[in-house]
């Protein structure tokens, strides 16, 4: 029942949500005859679908000590059991559609429940770790960063997916697939490091209003930032900080060569000046990432599935790394819909197109983004003060002949 953080939701609430998104959007629709579990969950365990009616204020999911977790699993199995019979019958191409974005949704939900578990345990005063065992510092030097070049030319961007497919599933927000003009640009092989953001700091990084955007340089101030999140001043190590890990604080001299992560957008954007560079646009992390070798990018990529839930240092192989985990990487682009842009209809249509107002594209995965679930074209988005997702950065930089290593 923990929640930390209003961005954050408690476990239990995420397991009543992802069910009620099933209940709501395939049972009630297309299974005749369906009998609800309890009529009270349509607005409990609604999350921000103000078509549907009501719902409680976020901040106060915490409050939900009722229905117990044994009620909500129960639900959970009333809901799992409705949907496997109609999937065993003759079943419309639209609710398997919507099976289908259920299980996407909830795959967005297992990301949040790590990283919210992670921030709750961070908060309580005793640092638990939620993992006791199996951690390895990975010695693993972090290669130099070089730079990929792009020659300048009109790419095509975003999906278009089969109308009559269901496994060709892309986000109402990733399409159409449309042209975009890229200028020459260049962008770094690999993510910036934990030492790389420490020079950061050591040069007065967060005193220096001339690197910052304005609103991120009043949020940094008003919050009291001094370092990302999770960073703690540790005199007892080389360095001066330790960070929290999922196996509980750990110098930072043992993850010097890990990706920074915890980042807001507005700290990313003001390391970003600091190095001479900027952050790329999401069309050109997507012109870099697509391509025939994206599939075996993601799939040794470090995701979920490697049951780190921290990021790892990159490899030595040329070209382009970390395009897929680790962390999610913080582009320059505001979340806005693509040329010809429609949202699902009805209540679904609430699901990413209403969102479109003062967030920022982040692109690529995180250490805890399940395999399945992410592609070049996937958008994340997240408001430009948000810190407690898997969230780093990649540079970038105009002008690909000039571009140096």
């Amino acid at each position: 029942m923990v929640q930390s953080t209003p961005e954050a939701s408690p476990v239990k609430w995420h397991v009543a949500h992802t069910s009620w998104f099933f209940e709501t959007f395939v049972l009630r629709e297309f299974v005749a005859g369906y009998r609800e579990f309890d009529s009270e969950y349509l607005w409990l365990f609604n999350s921000y679908y103000n078509s549907l009616g009501d719902m409680p204020e976020k901040k106060l999911r915490a409050s939900f000590s009722r229905p117990s977790l044994e009620r909500v699993m129960a639900y959970r199995q009333h809901v799992d059991t409705a949907v496997l019979a109609m999937l065993e019958r003759p079943t419309e191409v639209e609710a398997l559609r919507r099976v289908r974005m259920g299980v996407e949704h909830e795959q967005q939900h297992l990301e949040l429940i790590v990283t919210d578990i992670k921030h709750a345990l961070y908060t309580n005063p005793l640092r638990p770790a939620l993992r006791d065992e199996g951690w390895q510092t990975d010695a693993r030097m972090a290669p130099p960063l070089e730079w990929v070049r792009y020659e300048p030319g009109l790419i095509d961007a975003g999906q278009t997916p089969d109308a009559q497919s269901i496994e060709d599933f892309v986000w109402d927000n990733e399409t159409p697939r449309h042209p975009v003009y890229l200028a020459p640009y260049a962008m770094a092989t690999r993510l910036v490091t934990c030492a790389e953001y420490l020079a950061f700091l050591d040069e007065n990084g967060y005193g220096r209003p001339e690197l910052w955007l304005s609103e991120g340089w009043t949020t940094m101030r008003e919050r009291g930032w001094e370092a990302p999140l999770y960073w703690q001043r540790d005199q007892t190590t080389r360095s001066g900080w330790s960070i929290y890990t999922v196996h509980g604080p750990r110098p930072l001299d043992d993850l010097s060569e890990t990706p920074v992560c915890h980042l807001s957008f507005f700290e990313a954007d003001a390391f970003a000046r600091w190095s001479g560079c900027r952050l790329p646009t999401e069309f050109e992390w997507e012109f870099a990432a697509a391509g025939p070798a994206s599939t075996a990018l993601i799939q040794a990529g470090n995701l979920l599935e490697t049951e780190n839930l921290q990021p790892v240092p990159a490899s030595a192989a040329p070209g382009l790394q970390q395009l897929f985990g680790d962390v999610w990487e913080w582009t320059q682009s505001p979340y806005t819909g693509y040329p010809g842009y429609q949202p699902l209809p009805g209540a679904l249509g609430e699901y990413n197109g209403k969102f479109m107002s003062s967030q920022i594209i982040l692109r690529g995965g995180s250490c805890a983004t399940p395999r399945s679930h992410i592609r070049p074209t996937y958008r994340n988005f997240f408001g430009p003060g948000t810190r407690w997702q898997f969230s780093g950065l990649r540079l970038a930089k105009d002008g690909a002949a000039g571009a140096g290593a």
